[in-house]
C-alpha cells in the first residue's frame, strides 16, 4: 500500500491552496502549520524549485482521542498534505493514515485513522469536483 494518496488538479496553485484549506476547514481540520518549502529552500540553500507547500492538518476532537489511546501519537501529527507543482499540474497529496498509524501497532487507533483517512479522501474528491481533473495517481 501507498503511504499516500494524491489527485493532479489542472488549476492554478494559489486556488487549488485556498480551496484545500477552506475544504480542509468543512472537514474539522485545522492547518496548524503551512510551510512554503520554495521559500525557504531558495532563502537557505539558495535552491530555485517550483511551488511546493507542506499543510500540516489537525482535527482537534480526533487528535485528541489518538493521544489519550496512545501518548506518544504526537510522533505521527499532524496529518500532511502537500501541494506542489509538476508538469503543468497542480499535485496534492494526503497521508494516508492508516498506514502510519499501523506504525504504532495499537489496534485502539484503527477506528481513528479510518475516520481521518475518509475525511482526507473527501477532501479530495471535493478538490477534483471543484477543478478540472488532471490524471489521478
Amino acid at each position: 500500500m501507498s503511504y499516500h494518496n494524491k489527485i493532479a488538479l489542472d488549476a492554478p496553485f494559489d486556488s487549488v491552496v485556498a480551496e484545500l484549506e477552506e475544504t480542509l476547514g468543512e472537514e474539522g481540520f485545522g492547518v496548524l502549520a503551512d510551510i512554503d518549502i520554495q521559500h525557504i529552500f531558495a532563502e537557505k540553500l539558495d535552491v530555485q524549485r517550483d511551488e511546493y507547500r507542506i499543510f500540516g492538518a489537525c482535527n482537534p476532537p480526533l487528535a485528541n482521542q489518538g493521544i489519550e489511546a496512545e501518548i506518544d501519537l504526537g510522533t505521527l501529527l499532524p496529518c500532511n498534505v502537500v501541494v506542489y507543482a509538476e508538469d503543468g499540474d497542480v499535485i496534492v497529496s494526503a497521508v494516508d493514515p492508516t498506514e502510519l498509524i499501523d506504525l504504532t501497532g495499537n489496534p485502539e487507533l484503527d477506528e481513528i485513522a479510518t475516520e481521518i483517512g475518509e475525511r482526507l479522501d473527501r477532501v479530495l474528491g471535493e478538490l477534483e469536483s471543484e477543478f478540472p481533473a488532471g490524471s489521478a495517481t
